[in-house]
Parts: structure tokens; C-alpha cells; sequence
């Protein structure tokens, strides 16, 4: 499977620790950057890049990691087609999958020892879709919305 990791300065180091460590497990990890160190950087255009690289090549995944995940997620919630999801346990991030088919993980690096937030993203990329079909009945409702930017109708 390929996986494509995405950070921002805060999530530099998570990123190249994560990149070694699933290369090791056979992943094919594409690193979408950033490629040095800069205590500047913005996280938006690599989390929009990791993101439409996903949607763009069918069956992979994403990681985007910033200090807390949560601008990394929003940023990658804005390319259509993504399912991004902020994972601060192991069950969110199976759940995340299982429940969502989120394709993409946003991880915080301030918010998790290497250790812990590489068991985040392990449990997010071995889990699959539960296929159940009140999930993927969601899941089309939102990828409606994101076509049409029609409101559904509130039930009754």
C-alpha cells in the first residue's frame, strides 16, 4: 500500500521517524514533505498536496502531522474527496477507518510520545472499512454534499 505523509515543522520529526518505520513494514511511503527542517513553514500546501495525491491514487492512504492535528485535518479536509480524521487513541484511529473509511490521518506530534502516535497510525492503516451500510450510506450523503453543495433535506 502506498502512503503518503505529509507535515508541517512540528510534525518533522514524527514524519521522517514514521517514513523509516513503515518502509520497514513494507509500506510504500511517498514523503510529500517537508524535505529539511524550516521552523517557518506552514502546514496547508502539504496537507493539501498529501491529500489530493490520496485521492488521486486509489487504495492509498495519507498521514498529515502538525503540534496538534487539528489545522493539518482541516486543511486536508478541503481537497474533495478526502475523509481526513484527527486520531488521539488507538480506537479513534480504528474507528476512523472502520466507521469512515477515512482515507487520510491527521496525527499531533506535540500530543504524542514517537511510540504512541506510530501505534495511531499502524491501527489506522491496518484497519478497513467495515463496509456496513448505514456507514457508507453517510459517507455518500457527505460526498453528496461535497458535489452539489446542496443542504439535504433535515428529517422530519
Amino acid at each position: 500500500m502506498r502512503v503518503y505523509l505529509g507535515s508541517d515543522h512540528a510534525g518533522f520529526e514524527l514524519k521522517v521517524h514514521l517514513a523509516n518505520h513503515l518502509a520497514k513494514q513494507g509500506y510504500e511511503v511517498v514523503d510529500v514533505g517537508p524535505h529539511v527542517f524550516d521552523p517557518d513553514d506552514d502546514y496547508p500546501a502539504f496537507c493539501l498536496h498529501t491529500g489530493d495525491r490520496v485521492v488521486g491514487d486509489p487504495g492509498s492512504l495519507g498521514v498529515v502531522i502538525g503540534g496538534s492535528g487539528n489545522g493539518e485535518q482541516i486543511a486536508s479536509n478541503k481537497v474533495a474527496g478526502v475523509r481526513a480524521a484527527l486520531a488521539w487513541n488507538v480506537d479513534t484511529a480504528q474507528l476512523a477507518r472502520e466507521h469512515n473509511d477515512a482515507n487520510v490521518i491527521a496525527i499531533g506530534a506535540r500530543q504524542h510520545t514517537l511510540d504512541d502516535a506510530t501505534a495511531l497510525v499502524e491501527a489506522f492503516l491496518t484497519t478497513p472499512f467495515s463496509g456496513n451500510p448505514r456507514h457508507s450510506r453517510r459517507i455518500e450523503q457527505v460526498a453528496a454534499y461535497e458535489q452539489s453543495r446542496r443542504l439535504p433535506e433535515l428529517p422530519a
